[in-house]
């Protein structure tokens, strides 16, 4: 089937799927489709290892200082967890924004590395833990496939993995490969900078004690900081900041929780810093950004 057909395939299925929940988590573990029927404001996003493929409209990312837009010619891949700022820029009623995201195995993808003794990468190299790739038209089979399922339930615990596989193949050997090949590979600096990051997402409201985090990935201060911002685009208090505010903003908007409360939840000590913080983040103080979240759901 020609790569439009089997957009155009998608885009019809999706759009069945998501008429009456905009997110839905599929009876496919880890594989869920997104439907948006406008442009979206800009929001904050913490992306876990995953692709996400969009068949109709675009969305926009920032990372750090780097900028990433992605449709249904390329798709985005983040190879570890990386606090974003997100919006979708191209939806409308008549053509909605349509994607799917699949969450990555890293353990999978390592045993599927070995077993088709793909080349290791450089040792001593680092590069961004998020890139966009180009959409194949393998690789959109292979996700046409696995919607496809949805349809017969009966098969999705036999052939799901095997689909999930294919689509990792096609990952590690496409054009993201060798990024990807660097973030599960054990020993590389990329897979260390990991597993120090995955401590810093569970224990954000403990201080940050950088020699620690770098003795943790068996790296110097100098170099820990230097690798951290290739991987991520933004230095390690910038990360930890990232994830503090976020969580405070979920408190308050989820657990009614006031913002000094809030603010001394997720590590921060001085309740004018966090006020000051939060508004450079989103754009607004705490309670006006909260209570503007609340109204928009009350009208949605």
């Amino acid at each position: 089937m020609p790569q439009r057909e089997t957009l155009e395939a998608l885009k019809a299925k999706i759009a069945r799927l998501t008429e009456k929940a905009l997110n839905v988590e599929t009876d496919i573990p880890n594989f869920s489709l997104f439907r948006a029927n406008e442009p979206t404001q800009i929001s904050s996003n913490v992306y876990m290892p995953s692709i996400c493929v969009v068949v109709q409209g675009e969305k926009h990312i920032v990372l750090g200082e780097d900028s990433f837009n992605y449709n249904s010619e390329r798709f985005l891949l983040a190879a570890i967890d990386l606090p974003t700022i997100v919006q979708i820029t191209e939806a409308s009623h008549e053509m909605p924004f349509l994607g799917m995201k699949l969450d990555l195995d890293q353990r999978e993808l390592s045993n599927l590395m070995i077993e088709n003794r793909l080349p290791a990468p450089k040792p001593h190299q680092t590069s961004r833990g998020m890139a966009t790739g180009e959409m194949t038209q393998q690789l959109l089979e292979a996700f046409k496939r696995m919607i496809d399922l949805l349809d017969q339930p009966q098969d999705i615990p036999i052939m799901a993995p095997l689909i999930q596989r294919e689509i990792y193949y096609r990952l590690l050997t496409g054009d993201q490969g060798a990024r990807l090949r660097q973030m599960i590979s054990d020993g590389s600096q990329s897979s260390q900078i990991g597993q120090a990051i995955k401590w810093l997402r569970l224990n954000f409201s403990q201080p940050l004690r950088i020699d620690d985090l770098a003795a943790q990935a068996s790296m110097s201060k100098s170099t820990f900081h230097q690798h951290f911002r290739e991987l991520t685009a933004m230095s390690p208090l910038q990360y930890q900041k990232f994830l503090r505010l976020n969580e405070a903003r979920r408190l308050m908007l989820l657990e009614r929780m006031d913002a000094a409360s809030a603010a001394f939840q997720v590590g921060y000590e001085s309740p004018s810093q966090f006020s000051r913080e939060y508004s450079r983040l989103f754009g607004a103080p705490p309670s006006r950004d909260v209570s503007g979240l609340r109204q928009v759901t009350a009208d949605a």
